[in-house]
């Protein structure tokens, strides 16, 4: 079944960057909307970044102008760029089409410290 491998999670501090990649393993990538979605701690999972294409995306407002979605069909890869990362912005982060049509992946952690 197509699926997706995150990976790029750390622990860092305040005000650090990180980027995070996303590998899908199937042909069927290009075809739709891709996104980021991020679980916190104790709280259900939410979406946080979407592309249609690299010039049509969407952002939550709790990270638009800070978080920047990328994607790379060619690679099958979908990439987030984070900056000026907040306290808040802790928790395990995935990637799936915009409709969640796949199999959820195990995601990668980002930490955040104060």
């Amino acid at each position: 079944q197509e699926h997706f491998v995150e990976s790029g999670g750390a622990l860092v501090h305040a005000g650090q960057s990180l980027r995070l990649s996303c590998v899908h393993s199937g042909s069927t990538f290009s075809r739709y909307s891709q996104a980021w979605y991020r679980q916190a701690p104790g709280k259900q999972r939410e979406l946080i970044a979407a592309v249609i294409s690299n010039t049509a995306t969407d952002y939550d407002a709790s990270v638009k102008g800070r978080f920047t979605i990328i994607r790379d069909d060619g690679h099958n890869t979908l990439y987030l760029l984070m900056n000026d990362l907040k306290p808040e912005d802790t928790g395990v982060y995935y990637c799936n089409s915009l409709s969640q049509m796949y199999n959820w992946g195990q995601g990668t952690q980002v930490t955040v410290s104060s």
